[in-house]
């Protein structure tokens, strides 16, 4: 099958277009996201509008660590992405569906760790620093919270199979994931499916690098841009600038030149 005229945008949304309502945005904000009563989560106007002109000219799919039940209180208000990738790739949606074959096929890249995640939650268990239950995250991946993220990673990584799994501290938050299942094999397998014409994508964290790398156009913050340094086709957002914003802008510019 030959590449198609499509363009795809997968972007991360926490911290790269969605904000807590922790994280000063500036007043001229709008709440993306709503739980048990409280709006927890926003986006800028302008990330907004710059969204809308971006949805014209290309697929925005969204693809991020959320959990199907985390990620559905998300409204971005551009209308239902036509597909989402959640579980960080595992789990695609289509339509707000999950799609089964997706789901099989991640079960199936990470049954090789299956025993080495079960050592590893055990090990998360025994965390003196942890501070939240440990969560397997639909036999993908686990999750937990640490008061001392970095030293928990740490631990984690003295103990466990380096060629198996990757461990990742974002804020409080700890995870032990296969290295089959990231974000840049998600792109790699949606690409398969739709061979678009072109792929641009963004992401503030290391669980973004897979993906950003996959990309024709990445964009990251100054702050993880030497994970990617060498990668011509990737570009970042300077220190002291919002991330959502101006990775949008370039986004759109990228869109509108053509890649």
């Amino acid at each position: 099958m030959g590449k198609s005229n499509m363009r795809i945008f997968f972007t991360d949304l926490d911290n790269t277009l969605i904000y807590s309502y922790k994280r000063d945005i500036g007043d001229a904000k709008r709440c993306v996201e709503v739980y048990q009563g409280r709006e927890i989560s926003f986006m800028t106007e302008k990330a907004h509008r710059l969204l809308k002109k971006i949805r014209k000219r290309a697929l925005i799919i969204p693809v991020t660590t959320r959990t199907v039940e985390q990620y559905n209180r998300i409204d971005l208000g551009i209308g239902a992405p036509a597909y989402a990738l959640a579980c960080n790739g595992g789990v695609l949606l289509a339509d707000g569906r999950e799609d089964a074959p997706w789901f099989l096929e991640s079960q199936q890249l990470v049954a090789g760790c299956t025993g080495h995640l079960a050592f590893a939650k055990e090990l998360m268990q025994k965390d003196n620093n942890r501070c939240f239950e440990v969560r397997d995250i639909r036999g993908l991946f686990l999750f937990t919270k640490s008061e001392n993220p970095i030293e928990s990673a740490e631990y984690l990584r003295a103990s466990l199979d380096k060629g198996l799994v990757d461990v990742f501290c974002n804020g409080l938050k700890v995870y032990v994931v296969p290295k089959a299942l990231n974000k840049g094999m998600a792109v790699k397998r949606f690409c398969k499916r739709v061979s678009p014409g072109a792929v641009v994508a963004a992401g503030d964290s290391a669980f973004d690098v897979p993906m950003v790398k996959e990309a024709d156009a990445g964009i990251v913050p100054e702050g993880i841009f030497k994970m990617v340094e060498g990668c011509g086709k990737v570009t970042y957002v300077p220190e002291g600038q919002l991330f959502s914003d101006k990775l949008l802008e370039k986004v759109n510019d990228v869109l509108a030149e053509g890649i």
